[in-house]
């Protein structure tokens, strides 16, 4: 069954949407293991150093780590504490995120709740900094995750649904952080696994998450992010804790998959050889050893390796060609050696209708 959430976002549109209306409170909605909570960084760069940054989980607070009563013994009254966590001490305006608000427990919640008003934004009676932003995230309420928020609060917040990525847009954030070339071709190979239940015909798909379903692991952004920490250390274990680790990470069926990969590596030529003979290499021959190899190679290459890298590559399919050229495009630490490439820069011109 499709379920109809309206319009979805991506986080980097999100990001765009806080910073351009910070009199409006937006939530943030989406499904596990999708980012959200990563947000802070794109603000971070979007905004610079004039702002400072609180990340509170609520849903691991109690009233005490909020803000405690002080005794002010020469007016004889109390006043209000607040966690430095929330870098309300700092003098400046402040972007603050309450994750995961709709598990907090009512009584966190109302007392965040000043921080939610179009006017006179506050903690207790300790007001916000001019131009300071607040925002909220959550799940999706058919997350089945125990997300609760009441109606008196939505009518304060602007509700946005933050969509999952799909495998290429995972696959552009991949290239850029770090991920090991393996979980990077599995996923190029297998883009259902970032599919998403709220679509259309995934009542079978083993890898995601299903809230009917009974998991413990299951494939997101975030469990591919720790698989790749695993899979990078594949050489320091033994390939039954491989196999746990895996399992315990992304779920079985998604552990079973990514191990064929990892086996993709026997297939492969080695770099040097690679490098040294670009016309003669072997060249891998099935797709998931091609995946690996066009992720690796990414990874690999230097300014000094990338002509007899682009000689290797012609002689691969034209999809493969076009997925390297892409990525290592879209690769802050890799583009300036590909387009100071004159052998890069002649595939282009040559194979403009293949991107």
């Amino acid at each position: 069954m499709s379920i109809d959430f309206g319009s979805n976002i991506s986080l980097d549109e999100a990001a765009s949407l806080i910073v351009s209306i910070p009199d409006n409170i937006f939530l943030l909605e989406g499904e596990p293991g999708i980012g959200k909570s990563s947000i802070m960084k794109s603000l971070k760069a979007k905004l610079g150093d004039g702002y400072a940054y609180a990340y509170f989980d609520c849903a691991q607070k109690d009233l005490g780590d909020i803000a405690m009563p002080a005794p002010n013994r020469e007016l004889r009254v109390t006043e209000y504490f607040p966690n430095a966590a929330l870098q309300l001490q700092t003098g400046k305006p402040v972007v603050i995120m309450l994750d995961e608000f709709a598990k907090a427990p009512p009584p966190v919640q109302n007392m965040l709740h000043p921080l939610l008003e179009e006017h006179n934004r506050r903690l207790g009676d300790v007001a916000l900094t001019d131009g300071s932003i607040v925002f909220l995230t959550s799940n999706l309420s058919t997350d089945g995750v125990g997300d609760v928020i009441k109606g008196h609060t939505l009518n304060r917040v602007t509700k946005v649904r933050v969509a999952k990525p799909d495998s290429d847009q995972w696959l552009g954030w991949a290239v850029n952080n770090n991920i090991d070339p393996v979980v990077m071709a599995w996923v190029k190979q297998f883009p259902q696994a970032l599919s998403s239940y709220t679509e259309g015909g995934q009542g079978d798909n083993p890898y995601i998450y299903n809230p009917k379903a009974m998991q413990k692991s299951y494939v997101s952004p975030r469990s591919l992010s720790r698989s790749s920490n695993i899979v990078s250390k594949r050489e320091h274990i033994s390939s039954n804790a491989l196999t746990a680790a895996l399992s315990g990470t992304i779920g079985e069926a998604a552990a079973r998959d990514m191990q064929a990969f990892i086996a993709y590596q026997d297939q492969l030529p080695t770099w040097d050889s690679i490098i040294a003979s670009p016309k003669s290499a072997a060249l891998p021959t099935s797709a998931g050893a091609c995946a690996v190899l066009i992720f690796g190679a990414i990874a690999k290459v230097t300014k000094e390796t990338m002509t007899p890298l682009m000689a290797y590559l012609e002689r691969f399919e034209p999809e493969w060609q076009a997925t390297f050229a892409i990525n290592i495009a879209k690769n802050p630490s890799k583009q300036s050696i590909a387009f100071t490439s004159s052998a890069f820069g002649n595939w282009m011109q040559e194979n403009e209708d293949l991107l």
